[in-house]
């Protein structure tokens, strides 16, 4: 069978389910999606794909996707009164694109198992412009013969490049070791950008020098139009990076692994969802992107920012 001419089911259509799933169907895969809300994933159709009211409905298909918030969720869309799972039939191969604990994952790969589906997990890293800048990479982890079988449909999502690291949930063991430094990074980058622009050194300059060395990454690149000119638009929010930080920091205990800078990350970010209950709706306000965070840190600085409504690179063009 050709990998196009399989039949390929899509769960989630958020902010990285959406365009992951119209770069399978750009890539001319047959796929039908499931979103909890139907009009999420309505573009979708405008590429092709086929939006199914029942998740069941995803359980003849040849390889199924997902990409949730939780554990809880992937459980709930799989083996919940409605899942995929509850007509009584399972696909072959369930593929999870979600960042969620090492323990949830082994016991959603137990029961597939037990169902007689296959279960790869497939961790990515980026966001919605990395998607669509064909950069987003994944780390896959399970059975090889498994992995090895939906590696083309996985280098469809993410060009990049795709890491196989082994059986069972290491890939999620990677997932979650990248997000904590993806929390790590992001405050030092806050702080040391604040301290030069304290002294007077424009935000903007600052990174473009950054950028531009040895120090620079497509992370610190992406962000910067954001910590220059104050656009929170959401790539990742700040309730997700707690979650993963406190997912890492839990391993390094069961590990006995150290991790004193993740735990001082840990504080600094709960420190901002102190500093929401300031805003006129918190809740609003915790829903912007996590790098929203520059602004709590210049409350402890003492500084008050204005964007500097500069037109700076992503490094994704």
């Amino acid at each position: 069978m050709s990998k196009n001419a399989q039949k390929i089911g899509w769960i989630g259509a958020g902010r990285m389910g959406l365009p992951m799933a119209e770069r399978l169907l750009k890539a001319g895969h047959d796929v039908s999606v499931w979103n909890r809300t139907r009009a999420k994933a309505e573009p979708l159709t405008k590429s092709g794909a086929k939006i199914v009211d029942k998740l069941s409905d995803l359980a003849a298909c040849d390889v199924v996707f997902s990409i949730v918030s939780t554990g809880k969720d992937l459980d709930q869309v799989l083996f919940g009164k409605d899942g995929v799972t509850s007509g009584g039939k399972t696909p072959k191969v369930v593929v999870d694109c979600s960042t969620i604990s090492v323990e949830d994952s082994a016991s959603i790969r137990a029961k597939l198992k037990a169902a007689g589906s296959e279960y790869v997990a497939a961790p990515v890293s980026g966001n919605a412009k990395v998607i669509k800048a064909g950069r987003l990479s994944a780390v896959l982890s399970g059975d090889e013969a498994a992995c090895n079988a939906a590696m083309p449909l996985v280098e469809a999502i993410a060009p990049q490049g795709v890491s196989y690291v082994g059986e069972g949930e290491l890939a999620r063991v990677c997932k979650i070791a990248h997000n904590v430094m993806l929390g790590v990074v992001i405050e030092n980058l806050i702080e040391i950008t604040l301290l030069v622009n304290k002294m007077g050194v424009p935000r903007e300059a600052f990174l473009a020098f950054l950028n531009n060395g040895v120090m620079g990454s497509m992370f610190t690149k992406y962000k910067s139009p954001a910590l220059v000119n104050l656009d929170w638009t959401t790539t990742f929010t700040p309730e997700l990076l707690r979650k993963d930080l406190d997912l890492g920091l839990a391993l390094g205990r069961e590990m006995d692994v150290p991790m004193p800078v993740t735990a001082a990350t840990r504080e600094v970010l709960q420190s901002h969802f102190g500093a929401a209950t300031l805003q006129k709706d918190p809740d609003a306000y915790l829903q912007k992107d996590f790098a929203a965070l520059l602004e709590t840190m210049a409350l402890a600085a003492g500084m008050k920012l204005e964007s500097e409504d500069k037109n700076v690179p992503t490094g994704l063009e």
